[in-house]
């Protein structure tokens, strides 16, 4: 039995929830998300709580409702407080601008690279080295955040490219002098 999907979800104040048939639609002072569901699950609303009940005891259905339970979950908290991902830029002459919808960064190429927002999606420039990606679709602040990092991975001896502000980057040690012996 899955102990996520048993959990009931609380809905806050200014959050609506509403199912119709397979689709949950989430509506919020952020945004409005909607998701449709597959399979043996039901999802019902009662007492300003959401629960995701299954149909029948099949390890599908067991791993769907724990599944389905967190992604309303995210909905539910992106449409009231939304998520955010942070990324730092390292490197020699790097730095960031944001020119209206665009992003525009000097990432050591011959040339700027220009990203465009998606929408749901906003950016935030605090220093020249940082970047933060607000959106209420967690999954949508995740791909834009993992799509912006893969312009210039993290170069492994100096730490130049673009990773999460709370990421760890592994440094490799460069080459070592020694006196040969004779």
């Amino acid at each position: 039995m899955s102990r996520i999907g048993k959990l009931s979800i609380e809905i806050p104040a200014g959050v609506s929830v509403e199912v119709n048939n397979n689709v949950v639609t989430v509506k919020g002072p952020k945004a409005t998300l909607t998701r449709e569901f597959f399979g043996n699950i039901a999802v019902e609303v009662k007492d300003n709580q959401v629960h995701v009940i299954r149909k029948d005891d099949t390890t599908d259905s067991n791993a769907k409702q724990g599944l389905y339970r967190q992604l309303i979950h995210n909905m539910v908290v992106g449409v009231k407080d939304g998520f955010k991902k942070s990324l730092t830029v390292k490197g020699v002459g790097y730095k960031l601008n944001k020119q209206g919808k665009k992003l525009v960064m000097n990432l050591g190429f011959s040339h700027p690279v220009e990203f465009e927002e998606v929408e749901g999606i906003s950016f935030e420039i605090p220093d020249n080295n940082t970047i933060i990606v607000n959106g209420a679709d967690k999954e949508l602040v995740g791909a834009v955040a993992a799509k912006l990092k893969a312009i210039r991975p993290v170069e492994p001896y100096h730490g130049y490219g673009i990773h999460y502000t709370n990421e760890t980057v592994i440094m490799k040690a460069g080459k070592s002098t020694g006196k040969k012996k004779k």
